[in-house]
């Protein structure tokens, strides 16, 4: 997959296609509901952000951040739920919770920032 220069895109972009390869397995471990909430969560995160590549002005591009960031929260929710119910391995959660972190961090970072330049 080919990068691009922004590195937030990128992490979501990752974390995305993990959280599909992630569905598929539940899925084909008949877990319908929780694989549903953390595909809708953990693609929406890329998703808002991608958005935000195109917002108008900086309060527009803040929002769509923030709500990257609520995604993620709760991407985090969910993998929390599938180790506590043991759909995943302790090391798989930690992974993902790993990557999920970072995007969160990012996220952070970047609205942060945005709303710094704000003049």
């Amino acid at each position: 997959m080919e990068k691009s220069s922004n590195k937030l895109v990128d992490l979501s972009v990752d974390f995305a296609v993990q959280i599909l390869n992630l569905v598929k397995f539940l899925k084909s471990q008949h877990e319908t509901i929780i694989s549903n909430q953390i595909g809708r969560a953990g693609t929406s995160i890329g998703a808002n952000i991608h958005e935000a590549q195109y917002a108008h002005g900086k309060p527009d591009f803040i929002v769509k951040l923030q709500i990257a960031l609520k995604e993620a929260n709760e991407t985090s929710y969910w993998l929390l739920l599938l180790s506590k119910t043991n759909y995943i391995v302790p090391t798989e959660y930690d992974r993902l919770e790993s990557l999920c972190r970072e995007l969160r961090i990012t996220l952070i970072s970047s609205i942060n920032t945005a709303k710094g330049n704000i003049k």
